[in-house]
């Protein structure tokens, strides 16, 4: 007999949270520099409340620790910073969202749900490493691995730790990742090994240089079981604004039919910006929480639309600390701060893991 199931909300207690060290320098073409250094900053903001783990492969080791250390050293706090520890695991990306496994709680323990990644349907080769990662984290962080049997990405995915859960359907019923998959199939796998019964699927527009195909995790979270954020256009001439505007009457609209309790709020995103003629997908959806006292918003060096996010999260989550990490240069990878680190909440049962 199979133990019941349950997909955690990020305002859970969390155990540590999982990094990958950038080094592909496609990812960013032309402008790497300066990228391994946010990265360190973004490890450090997250080792002043959590553990944090780094992946990288034994030729990266040095380099990784070169930058890091130098970063925790000059904190304000680095004697009170929670360790931040490098393992011995090779990636082709740092996208560790999306080729991370989606931690649940299984019984009293901790399940890693390990999808199959295949690069966002097939766009970027080679992704052996980022695939075969998976499986490594959850060795490494002692927890049981069930192979799931569907293509996916971690930032598809979007929980109230309660059994609803946020999901776009073009990048979950896209036939480069699961051929032929319905709906209903979908939803059936869903509750097999998330647990969740209750699903809000939206299937409006996306962000300009969104690669995924729609992850949730830049147009829609959960900041409590009673609140949702959901990403628009601050100006109505904003090209993104029809399609943005779109998701967001979904979600009104699934509220109302399903979880009336559930209010939708508007987070507008910053001001469209290209680089070297590409737009660069920013959204302040893409946000970490750290439990239940932290969250690290992705700001993008826009002072007015920056200030007005951190502002409006503020408000819906009274007592806990938002604090500005700068993602102006990451966002060129097409990603921020949700898209780079993979959270591994805590057992139910409390015996930690890490």
């Amino acid at each position: 007999m199979s133990l019941p199931r349950r997909f955690p909300a990020q305002w859970e207690p969390c155990d540590a949270v999982w990094l990958a060290w950038p080094h592909n320098l496609e990812t960013w073409p032309g402008h790497f520099k300066g990228i391994p250094e946010a990265f360190a900053a973004f490890a450090v903001a997250i080792a002043e409340s959590t553990p944090v783990r780094i992946l990288a492969s034994d030729s990266l080791r040095e380099s990784c620790q070169r930058i890091i250390l130098p970063a925790v050293s000059e904190h304000p706090r680095s004697g009170t910073l929670r360790p931040i520890e490098i393992v011995e695991i090779p990636t082709n990306d740092c996208w560790i969202r999306d080729f991370g496994p989606t931690f649940v709680h299984e019984g009293d323990g901790l399940l890693a749900v390990n999808w199959h990644f295949n690069a966002w349907g097939g766009k970027y080769a080679p992704h052996d490493l980022d695939q075969a990662a998976g499986r490594e984290i959850a060795l490494a962080a002692g927890v049981r691995c069930l192979h799931a049997g569907l293509t996916l990405e971690g930032g598809a995915l979007e929980t109230d730790g309660a059994g609803r859960l946020l999901v776009h359907s073009a990048c979950v019923l896209d036939d480069a990742r699961n051929p032929g998959l319905t709906q209903q199939q979908a939803a059936q796998r869903f509750n097999q090994y998330l647990g969740v019964h209750e699903i809000a699927w939206i299937d409006g527009g996306l962000i300009p240089g969104d690669d995924t195909d729609g992850h949730i995790d830049q147009l829609a979270r959960f900041v409590d079981r009673e609140n949702i954020v959901a990403a628009v256009a601050a100006d109505a001439n904003d090209p993104c604004a029809a399609a943005l505007q779109a998701n967001f009457r979904q979600l009104q609209l699934w509220g109302r039919q399903t979880s009336p309790n559930v209010q939708i709020h508007r987070l507008p995103v910053p001001p469209p910006r290209t680089i070297d003629g590409h737009p660069v997908p920013q959204s302040y959806c893409n946000f970490l929480r750290l439990g239940a006292d932290r969250i690290l918003v992705p700001t993008f060096a826009h002072p007015s639309s920056d200030t007005k996010a951190i502002e409006i999260l503020s408000d819906l989550c009274p007592g806990v600390e938002i604090q500005g990490v700068p993602c102006e240069k990451i966002a060129w990878g097409l990603g921020a701060l949700h898209c780079a680190s993979c959270h591994q909440p805590a057992p139910p049962d409390g015996n930690r893991h890490v």
